[in-house]
């Protein structure tokens, strides 16, 4: 798929384990760039607005148990609770929703060039 995003800032959001940095691998393969934006950037509200200014904001979410098995953490429920806490503005702001844990990341990539195709699609159309 060649989708064509070189003016577009994506940012990628998460908790640890979630799997953004193979989504960014994967999009970055395909010519996209992508960022992080940093959890410490949720601790205010919308920090991650100010500081990343995203065009289109995507929130691969996993769940505690898968999170902490692919990253072998040793969190408690409370603190992966917490790490929610802090990115639900950007969760709630999200463009596109990802829940990885039944996801390969190679079903994750292809949403997400699917997601972007169709909003290129959609943008051509209003032009």
């Amino acid at each position: 798929m060649n989708v064509d995003q070189s003016k577009v800032v994506i940012g990628l959001v998460g908790p640890c384990g979630s799997g953004k940095s193979t989504l960014q691998a994967g999009l970055a393969r395909h010519g996209i760039p992508s960022r992080h934006i940093a959890q410490e950037h949720s601790y205010v509200k919308d920090m991650w607005q100010r500081i990343s200014h995203p065009d289109i904001l995507i929130y691969v979410g996993a769940s505690y148990a898968v999170a902490t098995r692919r990253r072998s953490l040793n969190w408690t429920n409370e603190e992966y609770l917490e790490q929610l806490r802090r990115l639900e503005h950007a969760r709630q702001h999200a463009d596109l929703y990802i829940d990885s844990d039944d996801r390969t990341p190679e079903e994750i990539l292809t949403l997400v060039l699917d997601f972007l195709e169709k909003n290129r699609s959609a943008a051509n159309d209003h032009r």
